[in-house]
């Protein structure tokens, strides 16, 4: 009986990493960058930060969406600086920091204008970025082509946006990710009903969030530049696997920040048409550049976020 899903599929991903590593291992020490690819993945590193500023400003526009005036600066810097506590164990570390921003009370760091929010209403707005990020980067998958039905399939969580199927689901992620919090004393007050209304289907965050994985994307292209793979196979292929993979970073339940899980599914699914070395190569480049970009971002947010504090109180 599987009692922690989490701890096998993270233990499933790892290994299947080492293997590849093992099995190719003198094939990656055979592989060496240039100038040029030094300077694709430093290029990699500056997109793959604009991203994150991209994902800062959807999630904004969540929060306009769902009624909440958003302070865009001040939401920004936290979603930013809370972006790096994906990486610890848990996986809901930026999820619960952000939460906890929207219900305080109103201050200069306040990410939003009004009173402070209610538990429901603050887990809707942060539970409902990743849910579309996943869904904006499952209908880039068709650019890839037909992919035995793949391509189709990937289209039909477009239909979960419509209000009807939008509203249950998030009321359901809501309590779901309540009693998840509550569990381990996260929560400091009583789980109470609140049915989200959505006022329609949501076109201005999907296209906002569409922005971010494609810019993400392009931080992924630039390390396949780097090791010159990109004559492998079409760019609409790389971005179909990377879109596949990086959603199943998100959304399974494995390690912190999708670690090894990305990995995983992408190697699965391009190494039959990709030579797995520099597949590799590639994959473990794009996990340290992506990692860089989160720290980068992460520490100028709280660099700002100290030097405004100071500001205050001189």
């Amino acid at each position: 009986m599987i009692r922690n899903p989490r701890l096998w599929i993270t233990l499933a991903s790892a290994g299947f990493l080492l293997a590849a590593l093992a099995g190719h291992g003198r094939q990656l020490l055979q592989l060496s960058l240039d100038g040029q690819g030094w300077c694709w993945l430093l290029l990699g590193v500056g997109v793959s930060l604009l991203s994150l500023l991209a994902n800062a400003a959807a999630w904004g526009v969540v929060l306009r969406w769902l009624g909440h005036q958003p302070r865009w600066s001040a939401a920004v810097v936290l979603f930013l600086a809370s972006n790096l506590r994906k990486y610890l164990p848990g996986g809901v570390w930026h999820l619960l920091a952000r939460v906890r921003a929207l219900k305080a009370e109103p201050s200069a760091d306040s990410p939003v204008e009004q009173p402070p929010l209610r538990t429901p209403q603050a887990l809707v707005a942060v539970l409902l970025d990743p849910l579309l990020a996943a869904v904006a980067a499952l209908a880039l998958v068709p650019f890839g082509g037909w992919q035995a039905g793949l391509g189709l399939l990937c289209l039909l969580p477009l239909l979960v946006l419509l209000p009807r199927w939008l509203n249950p689901l998030m009321q359901r992620l809501e309590q779901q990710r309540a009693r998840q919090l509550a569990d381990r004393g996260l929560l400091d007050d009583a789980l109470e009903e609140l049915p989200p209304a959505f006022p329609g289907y949501p076109w201005p965050l999907l296209l906002a969030e569409l922005g971010f994985v494609l810019l993400r994307f392009a931080g992924f292209a630039c390390c396949v530049q780097a090791f010159d793979l990109s004559f492998a196979i079409g760019w609409g292929g790389w971005l179909a696997g990377f879109a596949l993979a990086w959603t199943a970073g998100l959304v399974v339940p494995g390690a912190p920040g999708g670690l090894g899980v990305f990995e995983a599914v992408l190697l699965l699914r391009l190494a039959a048409v990709v030579p797995e070395a520099p597949l590799l190569a590639v994959v473990i480049s794009y996990r340290l550049v992506s990692a860089l970009a989160d720290l980068l971002g992460a520490l100028t947010a709280r660099a700002d976020l100290a030097a405004v504090r100071n500001r205050r109180y001189c």
